[in-house]
C-alpha cells in the first residue's frame, strides 16, 4: 500500500432503544473516526443520542446523523413509499433532533448518512434522493453549516448533493457483499453480509489500497472510497472494527475523519 493513504472509518452507533441495547457504542468509539448516530426513526432514543454524542465528542470522533424511514419496528430496513415533501421534513426533523445533543456536546452534526432501505432507495431513485437533500438543506440553513453527505459512489444521492453544492463523501463497506456494478447485495440474499472477520479485514485493506474485491457473482470489482463502514449491529462489531483499524494502521494507512482537512 502506498504511503499517504488516508481513510475514514465509520460505524453505526446509538441504535438501541429504551431497555434494548444493540450497539457497543463505547467500544466502537475507540476504533472509528466518524460515528453515524441513529436519530430515533430506525433506532435510538433521546437519552441514547445524548450519551453517544457526549462520548463521541470526548474521544474526538466526528458526529453524523444517520437518517432513515420512520420504521422503528423494521429497523429502517423495510421498503417504504414516502411522499417527497414528507420525507424532506422527516430528514430535517431527525438531523435537528441529533443536532441538539451534538452541539451541546461541542462540535454539532457534521454530516448526514441515510440508513437501511432509504440508503438503497436513494442509490437509484432521483426523487427520493432529492427529497433527502432538501431535508439536509433545511438543516444546513438552521445550523449555518454545510453538512457533508455520505453515500455510495455514483448514487443519485451524491449527485443531488453535488448539484446542491454540498460536500460529498464516497463510502464503501468492508462487511457487505457487492454486485458486479458496485451496489450492495440486498440483505435478503444469501451471503449479503460478510461475517468472517478475516475476510472483512482483507476487504478493508483492498478498499483502502484500491485493489480488486471479489463481487457476489465471483467477478472482480474495484471499490474506492474516502470512508469505510463497519456495521455496528453486526455480531462482534466492536472487535471487528478494532481489527480493521489495527490492520489499516499496520498497513501504513492514516485513519482520519473525512471532515478533517487539516492534513495532520
Amino acid at each position: 500500500m502506498s504511503d499517504g493513504t488516508v481513510i475514514d472509518l465509520n460505524a453505526d452507533l446509538g441504535e438501541g432503544f429504551g431497555r434494548w441495547s444493540l450497539t457497543d457504542d463505547d467500544a466502537l468509539l475507540e476504533s472509528v473516526t466518524s460515528a453515524n448516530v441513529a436519530c430515533g426513526f430506525h433506532g435510538g432514543d433521546p437519552a441514547t443520542m445524548r450519551r453517544v454524542c457526549a462520548r463521541a465528542a470526548q474521544r474526538g470522533v466526528v458526529i453524523g446523523a444517520q437518517v432513515s424511514y420512520q420504521d422503528l419496528a423494521g429497523f429502517g430496513r423495510r421498503a417504504m413509499d414516502v411522499p417527497p415533501d414528507e420525507l424532506s421534513a422527516e430528514i430535517a426533523y431527525q438531523i435537528g433532533a441529533l443536532e441538539v445533543f451534538a452541539s451541546a456536546a461541542g462540535p454539532g452534526v457534521a454530516y448526514v448518512k441515510p440508513h437501511g432501505a432509504l440508503y438503497h432507495r436513494v442509490t437509484h431513485d432521483s426523487r427520493q434522493a432529492a427529497a433527502v437533500i432538501d431535508g439536509v438543506l433545511i438543516a444546513c440553513e438552521a445550523t449555518g453549516r454545510d453538512l457533508a453527505v455520505l453515500g455510495l459512489p455514483g448514487s443519485q444521492l451524491l449527485e443531488a448533493a453535488e448539484a446542491a453544492g454540498l460536500p460529498t463523501v464516497t463510502e464503501a463497506f468492508a462487511d457487505r457483499a457487492y454486485t458486479p456494478n458496485g451496489t450492495l447485495v440486498p440483505r435478503a440474499e444469501h451471503r449479503a453480509v460478510v461475517k468472517d472477520p478475516r475476510q472483512v479485514v482483507e476487504r478493508a485493506l483492498a478498499i483502502a489500497a484500491g485493489t480488486p474485491l471479489v463481487a457476489h457473482d465471483g467477478s472482480s470489482l474495484t471499490v474506492t472510497a474516502r470512508s469505510l463502514c463497519v456495521h455496528g449491529d453486526t455480531p462482534g462489531a466492536a472487535a471487528l472494527a478494532a481489527d480493521v483499524r489495527r490492520a489499516l494502521i499496520d498497513a501504513g494507512v492514516e485513519l482520519r475523519a473525512f471532515t478533517d482537512t487539516s492534513g495532520r
